[in-house]
């Protein structure tokens, strides 16, 4: 058996941002001209008028304050409402890859791993811009890696599971060195015309480098445990998909064809779960909450976390204990706690401990302990 590490990670972020201000005016822009539209149908009870977004509403349900996307003038056109992406040739880099190779060449030189040395490479995303070729299989052509490639699919737990997948690739000795690589490109598959979600995603990609420690080159994280757990719910649910075409109808614009979620029972669901998961598996490792330096959490809302973060650490965590990027990057799915421990982690001193946890649609939650450790 080998000790599974990581020893690089790299995060593409976006060139375009879209603040609260922006998104709202966008939005009750739209508002104003479905209402108007539909005046005689609102004023007889057929339907409710659209009602206005507002920053303050923003912060408040989520603490969001900007996202950034892959294009903002068409999420900002009241007679668009979603992203404007140019259709590609088969003969050039899909969108998912192309920001994947950036993410990735990062992580690699963080590491100073070359991509051919790379036997595996996880393309672990809540969305996949094609169902075949896989996503993974294009990114290890396009970095020059070896082995193979695969797709992973749970949601916004798809970095967790990716991680464990590949270290338990490692430990076993199948392979030596893994990418495991998080292209989110959430706003094709938000619902920006919904007031109640119309700010909650933004796109962003991420990846880390996994050794035998044995390998590494430098400080890294040593990859004490991994957990893994899923109980089925359809509360955070997309119904897009190949069999959409074979039912009358569905080919429409249909608002179950986006993100979709009922937050008031994810929120009683979730935070327990994830609470509990946490907690057993500290407690199986024999890590008590003074001894967790820092937690990377999911990045979804602001008040998921303080929850959680309390109920791991027994009081309120401090900013440098429980570092959020949410109000900067939005919840970015998979990649949300990756951002977050690529940006917050340099810091931490041989033997700290700290803990990656993701979760999300499923329901799912994937949690990683891993310990600081320098060559």
């Amino acid at each position: 058996m080998y000790q599974p590490a990581i020893t690089g990670t790299g995060v593409f972020t976006p060139s375009e941002i879209i603040t609260n201000d922006e998104l709202v005016a966008a939005f009750n822009a739209y508002a104003d001209r479905m209402n108007a539209e539909n005046a005689d149908a609102i004023a007889a009870g057929e339907m409710e008028a659209i009602q206005h977004s507002s920053t303050e509403f923003i912060i408040a349900a989520s603490g969001i304050e900007n996202r950034y996307v892959l294009n903002k003038s068409g999420v900002l056109d009241p007679e668009v409402m979603a992203p404007i992406l140019r259709e590609r040739s088969d003969e050039e880099p899909g969108v998912m890859a192309e920001m994947a190779v950036d993410a990735c060449t990062k992580a690699l030189e963080q590491a100073g791993v070359d991509a051919a040395e790379v036997d595996a490479v996880l393309c672990a995303a809540s969305n996949h811009e094609r169902a075949y070729p896989a996503i993974a299989v294009e990114i290890q052509k396009l970095l020059g890696c070896g082995g193979f490639g695969f797709d992973m699919n749970v949601a916004c737990s798809s970095a967790t599971f990716g991680i464990q997948a590949a270290a338990d690739m490692i430990r076993a000795g199948s392979i030596r060195k893994a990418l495991v690589v998080n292209p989110e490109i959430c706003s094709a598959h938000l619902e920006w015309r919904d007031r109640d979600c119309h700010f909650i995603f933004g796109d962003v990609c991420t990846a880390v480098l996994l050794e035998r420690e044995e390998d590494a080159k430098g400080p890294h994280f040593t990859i004490r445990s991994t957990r893994l757990a899923t109980e089925f719910s359809n509360n955070i649910r997309n119904n897009n998909g190949f069999l959409r075409r074979t039912r009358n109808g569905h080919m429409q614009d249909r608002r179950d064809m986006l993100f979709m979620q009922e937050g008031r029972k994810v929120f009683k669901q979730v935070l327990p779960m994830v609470s509990a998961h946490i907690a057993a598996h500290m407690a199986d490792e024999g890590i008590a909450k003074e001894d967790l330096k820092r937690i990377w959490l999911h990045q979804a809302n602001k008040t998921m976390n303080d929850f959680i973060g309390k109920k791991v650490m027994g009081r309120v965590p401090t900013p440098e204990e429980q570092p959020n990027i949410l109000q900067d990057y939005a919840n970015t799915s998979s990649a949300g706690s990756i951002i977050a421990f690529s940006k917050f982690s340099e810091d931490m001193e041989t033997g700290d401990i700290g803990l990656i946890c993701s979760f999300g649609a499923g329901y799912s939650v994937g949690s990683v302990i891993v310990e600081r450790k320098f060559v």
